[in-house]
Order: C-alpha cells, then sequence, then structure tokens
C-alpha cells in the first residue's frame, strides 16, 4: 500500500504540475517545472514523505526510463536521413561547444560538476529529456537531476521568449529564423513556442533541425558510458557502468515510429499525440520524485555558479549559431 501510495503521491502532484502550467505565466515554462517547483515546495515545508518513498523512487527512477524510452516516438529518423542531414553538422557543432564551454566555465567559477555536466547536455541536445537520459550514466544525484532540470526549463523558457520578441527584427529570412531556433534552443517545447509565430513552415525546420540533436542523443550516451568506464581511479570497484537499457528502448521506439508506423500499422495522428502526452506525463511524475529530495540548501549552494555557467554558455551559443547561418 506504501508503494501504491508513493506512485499515487508523484501522479497527484504532476496533476497539480499540469494543471499549473495551464495558468497564464506558467503556462511558458511547462509541466515538469511547475511540477518541480510544487514537490520542492513540498520538501521544504512537510520534509520528505519518508513513508511513501518507495513508490516515489519508482517514480524518480523506473518511471523515469520508460518515459525516455517512450519520448523515441518523437525521433523520426527517416526524416533526418532524408531531409535534415545538412543541419546534423551544426548540431553536432552544438552538442560539442555547450557541452565543452560549461565545463570550462564551471571549472573556472568552481561549480559542482555534475550539475554543470548535466547542464551542458541539456543545453546541447534537449533539455530535460537528455537530463534525464544521461543522469543515471553518469551516476548524478537525483537533486543534482532535478535542479538541472528545473534550471533549463527556466533558461530555455526565457530565451525562447526572446526569440520571439526579437524575430521581427532580425536581418534574417524566416527560414534561417528557423533554423538558428531548431540548432540554438534547449527543449523541442521552446524551440515550438519560438518557431511556430513564424508559420508552419518556420515550425517544420526549426523541429528538424531539433530533431537532428535529439538523434545525437544516442551517440552521446554511448560515448558517456565509455568516458565514465575509463575514468573510473584504478584503486576503484572494477564494475562497469550498468548498460541504459531504456536507450535501446528509446532507439527501438524511435525505429518502430520511423520505418513501422504508417508503412506497416496504421495508428492516427490523435494517438501519437496522446502516447506523447502520457510520455510528457510520466516523465512529470518522474521529476516530482526527483524534486522532493532537493533542498533549499542545496541550491544556494550547489545551483547558482552551475547557472551562471549555463546562461553564459546559452548566450554565446545564440549569438555564435546566429552568424553562422549568414
Amino acid at each position: 500500500m506504501r508503494f501504491l501510495g508513493g506512485v499515487g503521491f508523484t501522479f497527484f502532484i504532476a496533476l497539480l504540475g499540469l494543471g499549473l502550467s495551464k495558468l497564464t505565466g506558467f503556462n511558458q515554462i511547462g509541466p515538469l517545472a511547475c511540477s518541480i517547483i510544487i514537490a520542492v515546495t513540498i520538501r521544504q515545508i512537510w520534509e520528505y514523505p519518508e513513508k511513501l518513498r518507495s513508490g516515489i523512487e519508482f517514480s524518480s527512477k523506473k518511471l523515469l526510463r520508460y518515459a525516455i524510452v517512450l519520448y523515441g516516438l518523437k525521433l523520426n529518423i527517416a526524416v533526418i536521413f532524408s531531409q535534415g542531414m545538412p543541419l546534423l553538422l551544426r548540431d553536432l557543432l552544438t552538442i560539442i561547444f555547450s557541452i565543452v564551454v560549461t565545463l570550462l566555465l564551471a571549472k573556472w567559477l568552481k561549480a559542482d560538476f555534475s550539475i554543470s555536466l548535466l547542464l551542458g547536455v541539456g543545453t546541447g541536445v534537449c533539455g530535460a529529456a537528455a537530463i534525464a537520459a544521461v543522469s543515471p550514466i553518469i551516476k548524478a544525484k537525483e537533486e543534482d537531476t532535478a535542479i538541472g532540470v528545473g534550471i533549463i526549463a527556466l533558461i530555455g523558457t526565457v530565451f525562447a521568449i526572446l526569440y520571439t520578441v526579437l524575430r521581427p527584427f532580425l536581418p534574417i529570412s524566416d527560414i534561417d529564423y528557423g533554423i538558428w531556433s531548431g540548432v540554438s534552443l534547449h527543449e523541442i517545447a521552446h524551440v515550438a513556442l519560438a518557431g511556430a509565430p513564424g508559420g508552419e513552415d518556420v515550425l517544420a525546420i526549426a523541429l528538424l533541425a531539433k530533431l537532428g540533436r535529439v538523434f545525437l542523443l544516442i551517440p552521446l550516451c554511448f560515448i558517456l558510458i565509455y568516458w565514465m568506464n575509463k575514468r573510473k581511479p584504478a584503486n576503484a570497484d572494477k564494475a562497469k557502468i550498468d548498460f541504459p537499457w531504456f536507450l535501446i528502448g528509446f532507439i527501438v521506439m524511435s525505429l518502430f515510429g520511423s520505418y513501422i508506423v504508417g508503412e506497416y500499422i496504421h495508428i492516427s495522428k490523435e494517438v501519437l499525440v496522446q502516447i506523447g502526452n502520457l510520455s510528457t506525463y510520466i516523465l512529470t511524475m518522474a521529476m516530482v520524485g526527483l524534486g522532493l529530495n532537493v533542498s533549499f540548501q542545496a541550491l544556494k549552494t550547489k545551483a547558482l555558479r552551475p547557472l551562471i555557467a549555463m546562461v553564459i554558455t546559452s548566450i554565446l551559443l545564440s549569438v555564435l549559431t546566429f552568424f553562422s547561418i549568414f
């Protein structure tokens, strides 16, 4: 009963977060960030609900991986291979730049390494989903993951709004604006927010550029697995990093959605949209579990310097990618 109570608790808080995200102002940061805000607030007021720990940990660990698997349906590999290959180089440079610069700035600022690495990956790839995917690989603490997701959602939203405000005044074509948004903004939702005012063609090219970064999450995870195994000191436990089975699920679902759905199995767009909503909701439940591990003390002592490093990186990324499209 305590297990079910814990899962139900994360379900209920996620529902509150979803409702909060519908309100003016909060609708710009999305349900994940709203749910984390509620969970962190609960932690500060009532402490961690220990009796429900088993169910909450199931949400923050197991459901997190299930959500990443379902997230694979959002990646249409066929479209990337047929239309998005020219954008992949830009996407690759975005990921390398974001991770390297964030970590260099973090070292200079003496910022927390784990949070900084998560933010670098989130900035370069696809925000919260990328952070959730690499977190178990680099063995990040749950509170670090939650902090990273909260920061990426907030800053990414700010940047997306700024892009939308600046769009009419920029000396570039609508298509170039879409490419710029897709290769530089943090999450798919942020790209959609910035690209939609430009029309369907702008949104389409922006999302295509963004999907290339999502695709590159796959090789990035394998690189991180190799790196984590190599960086262990000689006297450390020789056990290898647990292979992230959910990454295989992510790939399988991507292939299924790209080559099977529509070709051999007909699934309506409405059903696919509902599956996408389900993956977002499951991920939101996982964020609740993660958020309950965050204390304000941790936010004050661990989050500020990684936040500064990530904001500087995001600004540099936006400026450099903007001038690169001329």
